[in-house]
């Protein structure tokens, strides 16, 4: 793109235009999947909802494709677009707690971990994730589950307003009560719809927690698994426990004898009393072997969401699948344990998130997300610091995947998807939401400009 055409664009802009000849570009550029490597034509780093706006005009105004970045933590990569325009909003950090009614706003480039922080000072939390890294925008577009979701429900559960900046370079605000068809696509949606400027979230008392990781060794899989299926459906909403199979990092501070061991984990948040917390997983470890190691304790709930952090920089290959899961059969257990234990490197893992509780409280068609019915939300992550790794890690991504999916349902959640999943993976995940989706699509972006991401397209015949 010519320099006069992005000097033209940044006149008028509050935040920084970066082209490809700014010394600030290879860094500007990177995102936090290192398999990842597009080259922008520019970066519009924006200030506020005024740039926001000056950026979708001009990305629709001659003809780029345009990717929306928040915390830029994108699996397939659609925080950024190779010879396009980045709306990069990770600049736009701006968080307002109002300890009165709980409501917080916070605006797109915000993490959970910096949204966390403001709030604790309240004695509050929002339903987010269990990295603290992930940005926020991304997280809630896509659905949103972590550590308080059996309790809260998924993020856009909580999410109360949103404004938006549309296609046309429009500004509107979507609500219950304001655009409520765009506000209920945007509840699971994805970035499909506009770019979201600021979210209006209810967050709930939460301060102290009781919580933290249990790792045994593999052997031992089986029956940890079946001990947790069996376990959770009856535990209050309050506690908040993923399974996983791992690896044991040989690193300080785990214990040296576990280092490099396969391992299955339980990684607990229980957001009540912590004596009620306590007493609640005693009664399920009794029932099971010693394990490696016991760090569950008391903590402040930004700690366990920091918890796993220095284990997943920026840069490192990730390769994602998902799925959701209904039951959870011995048979897809004996399956699980045997494609882990193939997995390629140390931080390559399986988690099997907990979607029930609160989440079924929601009707099918109240959001656009569509998976209410299942129990868990799987994914599949193959991690490593090497890109020479990367086919293998996809190769064992998409095995795993292969071999558990006859246990699961046909849909999984957006943000394990990567770009190679199909549309009718895609649609499969809305369900019986999709076409109402197209339909909300045809409405607020008939000439799809918001396509970098799983896309959902208009309707056929809609002016393009």
């Amino acid at each position: 793109m010519e320099n006069a055409v992005l000097s033209t664009f940044g006149q008028g802009f509050r935040g920084a235009v970066i082209g490809r000849d700014d010394p600030g570009y290879e860094d500007a550029r990177k995102v936090y999947n290192g398999m990842i490597d597009k080259r922008p034509l520019v970066i519009a780093r924006c200030a506020d909802a005024a740039d926001v706006i000056a950026a979708v005009n001009f990305g629709r105004e001659n003809g780029l494709p345009a990717a929306i970045r928040g915390g830029g933590h994108s699996g397939p990569g659609h925080c950024t677009v190779e010879d396009g325009l980045v709306i990069d909003l990770s600049s736009m950090k701006g968080i307002r707690v109002d300890p009165e009614s709980a409501a917080v706003r916070v605006e797109p480039g915000c993490t959970s971990g910096e949204v966390d922080h403001a709030t604790h000072a309240f004695g509050l939390a929002v339903p987010f994730g269990i990295v603290s890294t992930t940005g926020v925008a991304g997280l809630t577009l896509g659905g949103g589950t972590g550590y308080l979701t059996r309790k809260y429900g998924l993020t856009i559960d909580n999410l109360i307003e949103a404004d938006v900046v549309l296609a046309n370079g429009g500004f509107v605000k979507a609500s219950k009560t304001h655009n409520p068809d765009l506000f209920w696509a945007l509840r699971g949606g994805g970035g499909n719809f506009g770019v979201v400027t600021s979210f209006l979230f209810q967050a709930h008392k939460v301060g102290t927690v009781y919580g933290g990781p249990v790792f045994w060794e593999a052997k031992y899989a089986r029956e940890v698994m079946r001990a947790y299926r069996d376990f959770l459906p009856k535990a209050p909403v309050e506690l908040g426990t993923f399974v996983g199979l791992k690896t044991v990092p040989p690193t300080d501070p785990f214990p040296r004898e576990g280092w490099g061991k396969r391992a299955c984990a339980l990684i607990t948040c229980y957001c009540g009393p912590t004596g009620e917390g306590e007493a609640i997983m005693a009664r399920l470890l009794k029932t099971l072997p010693p394990p490696i190691f016991n760090w569950m304790g008391v903590m402040p709930f930004p700690t366990l969401q920091r918890l796993f952090d220095p284990f997943f920089p920026k840069g490192l290959q990730w390769y994602w699948k998902g799925a959701f899961v209904r039951s959870l059969s011995d048979q897809a257990i004996d399956v699980h344990i045997a494609e882990a234990a193939k997995a390629p490197s140390a931080i390559s893992l399986m988690h099997l998130y907990p979607i029930d509780g609160a989440v079924h409280d929601v009707a099918a068609d109240e959001t656009a997300w569509g998976a209410r019915e299942a129990n868990w939300s799987m994914v599949i992550a193959a991690v490593d610091p090497s890109p020479a790794k990367a086919p293998e890690l996809k190769q064992w991504g998409r095995s795993y995947w292969q071999a558990v999916s006859p246990y699961n349902l046909g849909g999984s959640y957006v943000n394990f998807m990567m770009q190679d999943e199909g549309d009718a993976h895609l649609r499969a995940s809305y369900g019986g939401n999709y076409t109402r989706l197209t339909a909300v699509k045809t409405k607020y972006d008939p000439r799809n400009f918001f396509r970098v991401n799983q896309n959902i397209p208009p309707q056929p015949g809609s002016p393009r």
